[in-house]
């Protein structure tokens, strides 16, 4: 039957186990030795899991010389605890003091808006006038279309008599400098003899 391995946070716990139970300063070396023998954590993972500790904060490291130090006393670990029980309880009495304004700003809200019917008149009056106003929007853009429409066909129509005027134009120069009768230019040129000079 095969023996499951150690959690990283048993790991931790348990390391921090052999700080708090021997009270000494270790180097890693001799950390990779203690830790398998006395709470099975394997000496490849030592490393790891000291490292973890140091970068939360609950073991201290310093370098003397060309050693790297270690240690954890259990009156640190207390003292994190308590600042950060103090920093919860400071956001725990922050978050009510919030409630207790939020509630106060509800009930405050509330207060002339009971049911009655006089209300219910004034909210059904509201609905109507809003119902209006959309269809009053509607017609607008409508109307606004129909102007644009209207405004796009008088452009239209003044290119249309600026090119009649140019058509014409350019029959008379025809007439009068190649002696051309009309029907025999429209025909040549496909100018309908329905248009309108």
């Amino acid at each position: 039957m095969s023996r499951k391995g150690l959690s990283v946070e048993e790991k931790r716990t348990r390391m921090l186990q052999i700080f708090y139970e021997k009270k000494e300063f270790f180097q890693l070396k001799e950390l990779e030795k203690i830790a398998p023998k006395e709470k099975g954590i394997t000496e490849q993972s030592v490393k790891d899991v000291v490292q973890s500790l140091v970068d939360d904060g609950l073991v201290d490291t310093d370098k003397i010389g060309t050693s790297v130090y270690f240690w954890a006393f259990p009156s640190k670990a207390k003292h994190i605890k308590t600042k950060q029980l103090e920093s919860m309880t400071e956001k725990l009495n922050d978050i009510n003091n919030k409630l207790k304004i939020s509630m106060e700003n509800l009930t405050a809200a509330k207060t002339g808006r009971e049911p009655t019917e006089e209300r219910s008149e004034v909210l059904k009056k509201v609905a109507e006038l809003k119902a209006e106003e959309e269809s009053l929007q509607k017609e607008i853009k409508e109307y606004e279309m129909w102007e644009k429409m209207k405004n796009e066909s008088e452009i239209a129509k003044k290119a249309v008599e600026r090119w009649t005027d140019n058509l014409m134009c350019v029959q008379s120069f025809c007439q009068k400098k190649f002696g051309l009768d009309m029907k025999t230019l429209d025909k040549h040129f496909g100018i309908s003899a329905h248009i309108d000079f």
